[in-house]
């Protein structure tokens, strides 16, 4: 318990489950939920058969790599949600940093939540949500880090920890993110310490001020990245006199 009265978050509170194979962490996790799980059930693969990023896209997901979930229920109040990627975002670049080399290319978060390592994306984060029948509400956390194995043809320009001379295995960087994410959550605090969060995500931020273009489900818009406001929202500077949030999207530099 802290001096302010509220419960800590410690490493005691969080359970393991290595599988071997799956279709997909974040499906393990989530019918683990409809099950009855009580939450803070962490969930890793060695390999996913049905692997998915955001919007439904493929996630390559050979062996190699580290493909993990983390189940929560009723992490926050809704309106508290929206901070919870940004805090995501800050453990994982946290465990990522234990395993870089010295010297290694810049280690940035991408918004909301991409992990690059000299502008290169080296992890994908899904975050996804449903409420269960008995009133409660999931929320799965989905983390696949390119550790040895990168996809084919991506998106964007991809890398992972073996090209940048790390020669953790997932395992072991499994073990850094168990640990982060439990500091991490701990400082969210179910989204009252939102302040915190945002000025550690600021500080390891990729972009600010430099020319972006997000791309909506519906359109493009390009603009200068003018950071995040208080609650998570990316700040698109588009030259009119007025700065537009933006809740959700994929963002192009340059």
């Amino acid at each position: 318990m802290a001096s302010d009265g509220r419960r800590r978050i410690s490493l005691g509170d969080f359970r393991h489950e290595a599988l071997s194979e799956t279709s997909s962490t974040n499906s393990e996790c989530l019918a683990r939920a409809r099950a009855g799980d009580g939450g803070n059930l962490w969930v890793t693969a060695e390999r996913q058969t049905g692997g998915r990023g955001r919007r439904g896209r493929l996630w390559v997901s050979e062996r190699g790599n580290l493909y993990a979930s983390l189940l929560l229920i009723d992490p926050a109040p809704m309106e508290r949600l929206s901070s919870l990627p940004l805090a995501v975002a800050v453990a994982v670049h946290q465990a990522i940093r234990h395993v870089l080399p010295p010297g290694a290319e810049p280690l940035e978060v991408k918004w909301p939540n991409d992990i690059l390592i000299g502008r290169k994306k080296t992890c994908g984060i899904l975050v996804e949500g449903e409420r269960l029948p008995d009133g409660r509400y999931a929320l799965i956390v989905g983390i696949g880090i390119n550790v040895s194995v990168m996809p084919d043809n991506p998106l964007y320009p991809v890398t992972c920890l073996r090209d940048h001379a790390s020669a953790a295995s997932p395992e072991e960087l499994f073990a850094h993110l168990f640990a982060a994410m439990a500091d991490v959550l701990d400082q969210w605090d179910e989204g009252r310490g939102i302040a915190e969060i945002t000025a550690r995500w600021r500080a390891i931020a990729c972009g600010i001020g430099e020319k972006i273009t997000v791309n909506l489900p519906d359109r493009s818009i390009s603009g200068q990245f003018a950071g995040i406001d208080d609650n998570g929202l990316l700040m698109l500077d588009t030259g009119t006199g007025r700065i537009m949030p933006i809740a959700a999207g994929d963002v192009f530099f340059g």
